[in-house]
């Protein structure tokens, strides 16, 4: 392996676990959620815990906004490293891609940015594709191709208790056909990596069944007797999350299964007790 160094550099919607961040030496920029006047650094100035006690209860919605160029800029700055690859949220659902190239020309060290075409665990599992490559020894190309090829087939598919948080957020893309139909459906939705974008699979009329539809979604979207990676995401979701990878493991061998927090930047738009999977087999 030679001794040029590349740093994976993701930001906080990829709601990947801490111990994976750490492990494979992930640096994560933060959104930023705006909130009755204070702006907070997602994951850094509030955690999820903190952000779904408070959400319910305050009158005044919060909003979200990206990185700029020069919070690019600084952390890329304190990196060590000769050359950096970003996987950042979908372009569709967020300026952090804007952000990041604008950063670009500012800087001596080449970086590379990446759209997920997705959000939460479907862009966690590409930044952990392109740590694990650069970690046996990969270029930045060999890095980016092995993003691409998790990015092409990866699934997301999710669940929200209400359609009025991605509403309010005007994060509701495909799925605003739903609203007209009451806000009291548990749809699937999903984002598929070649849009970016939130759309309706299915209506849904009971929490219950969406929860197993999401289930049922993966197993027949993915193929089960390859080695597979899934993530259970949720906001507040706990007991579902887990009766979620219970259930999947029962349909899979060789899985790498984990729950993943939704953080506050991506539970302003999804809501309390969104709950989804973001899985593909390898």
């Amino acid at each position: 392996m030679s001794n040029h160094r590349i740093a994976i550099l993701t930001d906080s919607t990829s709601d990947l676990p801490a111990d994976l961040v750490q492990e494979h030496d992930i640096h994560v920029i933060p959104l930023y959620v705006l909130w009755n006047g204070e702006q907070l650094r997602d994951g850094v100035d509030i955690d999820h815990a903190t952000f779904y006690a408070r959400l319910p209860n305050d009158p005044a919605h919060p909003t979200t906004s990206q990185p700029t160029p020069a919070d690019f800029v600084n952390m890329i700055e304190s990196i060590d490293a000769d050359e950096v690859v970003a996987i950042c949220i979908s372009e569709k659902l967020s300026g952090t891609v804007a952000s990041a190239n604008a950063a670009k020309g500012m800087i001596e060290r080449p970086l590379h940015v990446i759209d997920s075409g997705s959000v939460s665990m479907g862009l966690g599992w590409q930044a952990l594709a392109a740590a694990r490559a650069r970690d046996e020894g990969a270029t930045a190309q060999e890095i980016i191709a092995a993003v691409e090829e998790v990015r092409s087939k990866i699934e997301v598919v999710f669940t929200v208790e209400t359609l009025e948080f991605l509403h309010r957020g005007g994060r509701i893309g495909g799925a605003a056909k739903l609203l007209g139909t009451a806000l009291q459906l548990k749809p699937l939705l999903t984002i598929r990596t070649s849009e970016g974008i939130v759309e309706s699979l299915e209506k849904v009329r009971t929490r219950k069944r969406s929860l197993s539809r999401v289930v049922e979604y993966i197993s027949e979207n993915i193929d089960l007797g390859r080695p597979m990676h899934a993530a259970v995401m949720h906001a507040e979701a706990q007991d579902e999350a887990e009766a979620l990878l219970q259930e999947l493991r029962s349909r899979v061998g060789n899985a790498e299964l984990l729950i993943a927090n939704v953080t506050p930047v991506v539970g302003t738009h999804g809501g309390p007790r969104v709950i989804g999977i973001a899985a593909y087999a390898e």
